[in-house]
């Protein structure tokens, strides 16, 4: 029997952190992002659909979906932004639905999905376990900003484009607060997994 996990936060809360600290344990991460950057490469169905949809300005010259120019479009456009999820999303569903069957197959009792919009999207029915990765509005704020080298507004519009992580804390089983050093983290997601049962290193 596995347990499927399913791991969330906010945009720059760190979810990628502990995602990186579960592939340390040697436990297998399926990761959303990963899985829809696939869906939408030359030749697949998704990629079709979204040149159908928002035309072949948004391509790259050598064909590739130009992915800075499409958020530019969806992360201020709220129906456009549907529109993309409704394309992308059942893509990503089913390649991450092959994935978690091949690591059954495999006898692996713990998978891990990495899904930033494990909530938004209503894919909880896919895990058997939900955590959160939590970090303070400001904290979450300047990080976007740090590592993506965007304006204030264009920070603020990517967190706003998701729900809130006040909200998403009374949805998830159980939270990890990442506004600590890495040290603090990995010890609540070892003492975390060590409460479910599941041997960690």
């Amino acid at each position: 029997m596995s347990l499927v996990i399913g791991l969330t936060g906010g945009i720059a809360s760190g979810k990628s952190t502990v995602s990186k600290m579960f592939k340390e344990m040697d436990i297998s991460v399926v990761d959303a992002d990963v899985e829809a950057r696939l869906a939408v490469e030359k030749g697949e169905p998704a990629y079709n659909k979204i040149i159908a949809e928002f035309g072949a300005e948004i391509l790259m010259e050598n064909g590739e979906i130009d992915r800075p120019k499409l958020g530019s479009i969806i992360f201020h456009q709220v129906e456009k932004r549907l529109l993309l999820n409704e394309i992308v999303h059942p893509e990503v569903r089913r390649r991450m639905m092959e994935q978690i069957e091949a690591a059954k197959q495999n006898g692996e009792s713990v998978i891990v999905l990495d899904i930033p919009l494990l909530f938004e999207s209503k894919l909880t029915y896919m895990v058997d376990k939900t955590i959160l990765v939590y970090v303070d509005d400001d904290t979450q704020l300047q990080r976007l900003i740090d590592r993506n080298q965007l304006s204030n507004d264009d920070a603020e519009a990517r967190v706003r484009s998701q729900m809130p992580l006040a909200n998403k804390i009374k949805l998830a089983d159980e939270v990890i607060d990442n506004n600590g050093t890495l040290e603090e983290t990995k010890k609540q997601l070892t003492d975390l997994l060590n409460r479910w049962g599941i041997y960690s290193k």
